[in-house]
């Protein structure tokens, strides 16, 4: 597949696919992660000469406009972050949305507002993606975060645009996940969290062909014990993957994988109750939830990461929303930064803890699409990334 910088550009009509999906608190943008993270593709494409088009999804809009998910904040932002004018189209596609981009000279930025106020958008409907494909020259995916889906501005638009590339954010994407997939260096370290092991069966089985090393924490961990005959106390358990767990602990023994469980956990009646967290090792009294990794476990994790050539991590390691219960993750976090490991991050809450440490500079790759890091690391082809093949 092609990259942006491989293109003539100029005075081309460029078509975008971002993934400004971000969070809004009080009509504002509360984390700016994902614009951050497209404007060396958004700021080439200006530099190149290319009148610039800008298409994102935002939220989960029913039936039709919805004022509450309009792209106008991000359009504010973006502009503030650019140092131009960004003018929000007031839909993205249709007679005005024509005019306002005939109306672009070079250079110039235009927002088009939430593809999903359309329906078709999500359906990959022909017929829209073909209204999309009339404002571009050049159709550019730089939303890694929406690429797992076969939606109109992913895949539909793509068979229509004769010319096509992957924006940089795309590019490093696919650079340092099928890194893990083909060629890591070694040893190869997944740790993987989150609550159940149903969410993930398909990326450990993947992994488990891959790593050297899997660590497990999050509430799904407890699932894991409880199939090893460890008492649990309350802790979330899929009591219907008791024997799925023991099974992808044969598997990981036959392929000479070392899978570690934590060993010792902090603990509390409830996520709801942290003036009473304290640690237990081994077994979790009856009465007692775990809520995140212990520091014995912290420090035999941290060991693995250490000696590590490559690290993919996608889950929290408990109750991360709630201190004292982020200290296994925080802890995690500081780890992969200090490593001279290829770090790679992905996953909302994984994200967020790196961020909250403060060491986000100090890790090699933080992934902007958790479901698609997930998808790619199950070996799945990405509807987004097959569309520019």
């Amino acid at each position: 597949m092609k990259r942006i910088d491989q293109l003539d550009l100029a005075g081309k009509r460029v078509f975008i696919r971002v993934d400004f999906n971000v969070p809004l608190e009080a009509g504002a943008v509360a984390d700016a992660t994902r614009i951050d993270s497209s404007l060396p593709t958004i700021n080439h494409a200006r530099a190149a000469g290319a009148r610039v088009i800008l298409a994102s999804h935002l939220g989960r809009p029913k039936g039709g406009a919805d004022p509450a998910l309009s792209l106008a904040p991000v359009a504010r932002l973006l502009g503030e972050r650019l140092g131009v004018a960004v003018r929000l189209a007031s839909d993205c596609v249709g007679p005005d949305v024509e005019r306002a981009v005939a109306a672009l000279a070079p250079g110039d930025v235009l927002m088009l507002e939430n593809l999903r106020f359309h329906s078709e958008e999500e359906k990959n409907d022909p017929g829209f993606a073909t209204q999309l494909a009339a404002l571009a020259d050049v159709y550019v995916n730089d939303a890694f975060g929406a690429a797992h889906r076969a939606h109109a501005s992913t895949a539909g638009i793509a068979k229509v645009v004769a010319v096509k590339a992957a924006g940089f954010l795309l590019d490093r994407e696919i650079k340092y996940l099928g890194m893990v997939m083909s060629n890591p260096a070694r040893p190869l370290v997944a740790i993987l969290g989150g609550a159940k092991v149903s969410d993930k069966i398909v990326v450990i089985q993947s992994l488990l062909e891959r790593v050297d090393s899997l660590l497990i924490g999050g509430a799904m961990a407890y699932t894991f014990l409880r199939a090893e005959g460890v008492a649990t106390g309350n802790s979330l358990v899929e009591e219907e993957h008791l024997p799925l767990a023991a099974r992808l602990r044969e598997e990981a023994a036959r392929r000479h994988v070392e899978l570690l469980l934590p060993t010792d956990h902090i603990v509390a009646t409830s996520p709801k109750s942290p003036e009473d967290a304290h640690s237990v090792s081994g077994a979790i009294p009856a009465g007692q939830m775990g809520l995140d990794i212990g520091p014995e476990t912290v420090d035999r994790y941290c060991q693995v990461i250490e000696r590590a050539g490559t690290v993919v991590w996608n889950g929290p390691l408990g109750v991360f929303e709630v201190p004292p219960f982020d200290t296994g993750s925080m802890a995690i976090a500081n780890a992969l930064a200090d490593s001279n490991a290829i770090s790679i991050v992905g996953g909302g809450d994984s994200v967020a803890a790196v961020n909250r440490s403060g060491r986000a500079s100090d890790i090699t790759h933080i992934s902007t699409g958790g479901g698609a890091s997930l998808e790619f690391l199950e070996g799945e082809t990405l509807p987004g990334l097959a569309a520019l093949e």
